[in-house]
């Protein structure tokens, strides 16, 4: 009789491989590249995935949860604006730490719904709506679109010259427009 199958937890261990590979490979691994990383049969994927796009959406999952922790630290500093500030800073950092991870966290091939409970956008959604409650919606994708493009042009469009400081003064201009509107609102000038 054969001996019953148990890897221990296998899922985990075909995630971190997948997740390996993906940020020392050429892009999003096989099935049977993450089987081989993980050191089981090609098959044993399956057991907890249907198709390489439900592996990639788990993969991408981490990378989500894994931002969410880095903003929700960034967002520990009890002033709004500066709160925010280092919420940017830190998903431009994310970004350029973990190019292949972001890229596929943002991908269409990543297959799944938006996770629920509080996400990395929740986080930052929280933030804003304390520095502009009258339209945070508008004012949260405003910031998010300002973070994520600087996050890709800095991965993509070959701007070495864009610093750190850059990045900062950027990210303040946004804060001190939606201060500053958010301010105007009630004045009749």
């Amino acid at each position: 009789m054969a001996a019953p199958y148990h890897h221990g937890d296998l899922r985990t261990a075909l995630v971190t491989a997948a997740l390996t590979l993906l940020e020392a490979g050429d892009g999003p691994p096989s099935l049977r590249e993450v089987a081989r990383a993980a050191g089981v049969s090609a098959m044993a994927p399956y057991r907890h995935f249907a198709d390489r796009a439900a592996l990639l959406a788990a993969v991408a999952d981490e990378g989500f949860g894994a931002l969410r922790t880095r903003l929700l630290a960034a967002d520990d500093v009890p002033d709004s604006r500066a709160a925010l500030v280092a919420q940017g800073r830190a998903y431009v950092d994310f970004a350029l730490a973990h190019p292949a991870l972001f890229r596929l966290m943002f991908s269409r091939e990543k297959a799944g719904g938006v996770p629920e409970g509080e996400t990395a956008y929740t986080v930052l959604a929280n933030r804003v709506a304390q520095i502009a409650p009258d339209r945070a919606e508008e004012a949260t994708l405003a910031a998010w679109g300002l973070v994520h493009g600087l996050a890709t042009l800095l991965l993509d469009a070959n701007v070495g010259a864009l610093h750190r400081g850059a990045v900062e003064a950027t990210l303040d201009l946004l804060v001190d427009g939606m201060m500053a509107r958010g301010s105007s609102k009630g004045s009749t000038g």
